[in-house]
């Protein structure tokens, strides 16, 4: 066989007990499972003894902003490191496919903050499945760090079939969009994406959405909404979007599924009880979340919604504008605005973590509050100047999370894990880099949270069956050799809120494709990963196939 792991403890994805075992690989595929004391041992040209370390299928990060990342980055160690060997991309709602010059335009500006402006991107594609054909393609022709799955963003498809008007689209134009959808379902996307306090894409009617979610359901994809609020109105969102799946027959996965802010503290039990009932009535629900209490996203996301009708420009238009900035002001800190999930912002748990012009940068690592007494300035005063002067690209920690709600929600069974991470700024989320092993060392060993084995799948087996991909997520005969082996004993997320790049311990080895992409906790120079699609199907059915 190409490869041989003897000695390892495989901790296979099923939630079963783990168990001692040689691993033999062949041809990309798992080849043979040998249990200790249960026959000859498989012999390899290559050995890596595991010396009893856990081998586990490589992990899937099901919510992940890697959509430029895996084309300027090779070495991409950020997931890597973490045991990672499958992202899905294009979350949120707004990602770089399907677009066309001026979408393409707007949605660079959009979201800088997550992904940079794209300087240093060939944007040679309009399609997805041009998109996806470039992530084939990667660097010279050898692919990408880790194989690649992508949602089609519905604000991006938005832009295209309506631009940025807060309005009902009309019925040609919701025609379009689910032609866009159908489009990239059978170019090999896995689903859709929304993110409903982005904009344009929270401009979308229920009604809307679901016609495009029964185009979704009509390829076996799944819906991602990032829903309509995570704090004042939390739960009424995931109802909503709990009725509109259902409504359109459409499985769904809730992106980060969090219950934040002050106003749901203790709350996570109401939550898991609605998708309790739901899940007992037949709904198909699955969703992730992020080892951490803070969020991040842009500070852009933080205004109200219709300061971004006509676009980026148009928002900083607005922001020039004393009487209308005076007026958003008014709305962001003492009513709520709909960007910050209906609650008053507090400046004081708004902290800079990056910024796209490099003359703003003694902003980074502090709140805007504590910026703004140092400036013996208002914090609106602070945060208008940021926007203005960064256009829109400034990124931030929102501190506004409770354990209690993060380890009530990790314990459900169709939880799944997903970093959410930010790979842009000075000082990024730490999430970014160590959200996977901080479930395995924090919430596994440290916490008793998890046991090792519902860990590993909930971070797997799980999210593959969600994805509708027959080959990954296990540790079995014929599966797809994407691996991960780590000590149980020592794992841990090297990434703190201090130092966030700082890689993981305890993951010394790592296989995408049956190759090593880490070995002896070093990045290789192999370049195993490309896009995983689902194979074109006639509408109405649900049988689906994926390759790679």
């Amino acid at each position: 066989m190409d490869l041989v792991i003897r000695d390892a403890q495989v901790v296979d994805g099923s939630g079963g007990d783990r168990y001692r075992a040689d691993v033999g690989i062949d041809g990309g595929r798992i080849a043979a499972i040998v249990p200790e004391g249960a026959g000859a041992r498989p012999a390899g040209r290559r050995v890596v003894e595991a010396d009893g370390l856990a081998l586990a299928p490589g992990f899937i990060d099901m919510h992940a902003h890697s959509d430029l990342a895996l084309l300027r980055d090779p070495d991409h160690s950020a997931k890597v490191a973490q045991g990672v060997t499958l992202e899905v991309i294009g979350q949120d709602g707004l990602s770089y496919a399907p677009v066309d010059d001026r979408t393409l335009a707007e949605v660079r500006t959009a979201i800088t903050g997550w992904n940079g402006d794209g300087s240093d991107i060939d944007f040679d594609w309009r399609t997805v499945g041009g998109y996806l054909d470039r992530l084939d393609h990667g660097f010279d022709g050898q692919g990408i760090a880790v194989n690649a799955a992508y949602l089609i963003p519905q604000g991006t498809v938005r832009m295209l079939a309506v631009g940025w008007s807060d309005r009902d689209a009309t019925p040609d134009e919701v025609e379009r969009m689910r032609r866009l959808v159908a489009e990239g379902l059978e170019q090999g996307a896995v689903g859709l994406s929304s993110g409903l306090t982005y904009t344009p894409g929270m401009y979308a009617s229920d009604a809307e959405l679901t016609e495009l979610c029964r185009v979704v359901a009509a390829y076996g994809g799944y819906y991602c909404p990032h829903h309509r609020s995570y704090g004042a109105g939390a739960l009424q969102a995931y109802e909503e979007m709990v009725a509109l799946a259902r409504e359109a027959g459409c499985a769904l996965h809730l992106a980060h599924a969090t219950m934040n802010f002050g106003v749901n503290k203790g709350r996570a039990p109401e939550l898991l009880a609605l998708l309790d009932r739901a899940l007992a009535e037949g709904a198909d629900i699955t969703l992730d979340t992020y080892p951490y209490l803070p969020g991040s996203t842009t500070l852009a996301a933080m205004l109200p919604s219709w300061t971004a009708e006509g676009g980026p420009e148009a928002v900083l238009e607005k922001l020039r504008d004393e009487p209308t900035a005076e007026r958003i002001r008014h709305v962001m800190e003492v009513e709520g605005a709909d960007g910050c999930h209906g609650v008053p912002i507090e400046w004081d748990t708004i902290e800079i973590s990056g910024v796209a012009d490099p003359a703003l940068a003694p902003y980074v690592g502090r709140t805007v509050a504590r910026s703004a007494r140092e400036r013996g300035e208002a914090p609106w005063v602070t945060a208008r100047r940021l926007l203005l002067e960064d256009r829109l690209g400034t990124t931030i920690l929102q501190h506004v999370g409770h354990e209690d709600n993060v380890r009530a929600i990790m314990r459900h069974p169709v939880h799944t894990g997903g970093s959410d991470g930010l790979l842009q700024g000075a000082k990024p989320h730490p999430r970014a880099y160590g959200t996977f092993p901080h479930y395995l060392g924090r919430y596994v060993r440290e916490l008793g949270v998890l046991s090792l084995e519902e860990c590993v799948a909930h971070l797997t087996a799980r999210p593959a069956a969600r994805l509708r991909l027959p080959d990954r997520g296990l540790v079995r005969e014929g599966y797809r050799a994407d691996l991960v082996l780590f000590d149980p004993d020592t794992v841990a997320a090297g990434s703190t809120f201090e130092a966030p790049r700082t890689l993981p311990t305890g993951i010394p080895h790592v296989l995408i494709d049956g190759r090593l992409v880490i070995e002896d906790g070093r990045r290789t120079d192999v370049l195993a990963g490309r896009s995983v699609r689902r194979q074109p199907v006639a509408a109405a059915s649900s049988s689906t196939s994926t390759s790679r």
